[in-house]
């Protein structure tokens, strides 16, 4: 397969990118260094910078690449922060995460990917990323507090909870799962003891984090 990545990525930035909004410099700037060919498997290298999701296994894979963009867009992530990124896949978002902020701290309950994470940490030589296991509602909060909490996968519900492993000011950004196919990205930003909604844009994936719970009723 010859395939020009290089050039693929280029164009993603201009034709993906750019014309929706995503105008930062440093943003740009990582999606451009950062092979994401390297982090999706063989099968689908083809399409990794194509205007479409990406799955990777059962039903959790990358979303849209504007997708990603925006989240690191709306969480405005300073070189001095310290994130926390739940189910964190493959790494790549990860990788991008690592490259604008200070520390970052990654989760997933899977076994193989929490493997996958920690060699495309060394292979990207990510000096700043920390790699655990741990279930993806319990966040992570032996190395609270953080600046900013990421879960990119649709879930059909947040963990409150998490808002008390932020600094005051901190925020979580995350995916809400409406429907089977409709999913809305939101912030949240924490306020002493309150916090701040705001919407930010919509997501069309079949993806979800973690499978609904039936309930029953009688």
């Amino acid at each position: 397969m010859n395939i020009n990545f290089a050039k693929n990525r280029e164009v993603m930035i201009e034709n993906q990118l750019r014309p929706n909004k995503i105008t930062n410099l440093d943003i740009l700037g990582v999606f451009n260094k950062v092979p994401k060919e390297k982090f999706i498997n063989e099968d689908k290298v083809n399409i990794c910078y194509s205007d479409q999701d990406i799955l990777v296994k059962d039903a959790r894979g990358y979303l849209k690449n504007l997708h990603l963009a925006q989240i690191l867009h709306f969480a405005d992530i300073k070189s001095h922060e310290k994130v926390l990124h739940i189910g964190g896949l493959t790494g790549y978002l990860s990788v991008l995460i690592s490259k604008l902020c200070n520390e970052i701290y990654i989760t997933d309950n899977d076994e193989e990917f929490v493997k996958k994470i920690t060699n495309n940490l060394k292979d990207n030589d990510i000096k700043n990323g920390y790699v655990f296991k741990q279930n993806f509602r319990d966040g992570l909060e032996n190395t609270a507090p953080y600046n900013l909490i990421v879960i990119d996968c649709p879930q059909y519900e947040l963990n409150l909870d998490l808002l008390n492993q932020l600094h005051d000011g901190g925020k979580i950004i995350y995916i809400e799962k409406i429907n089977e196919e409709l999913s809305k990205g939101y912030r949240i930003t924490k306020m002493n003891d309150n916090y701040a909604k705001d919407f930010l844009f919509d997501v069309f994936s079949n993806f979800y984090l973690v499978k609904k719970e039936e309930v029953f009723s009688f």
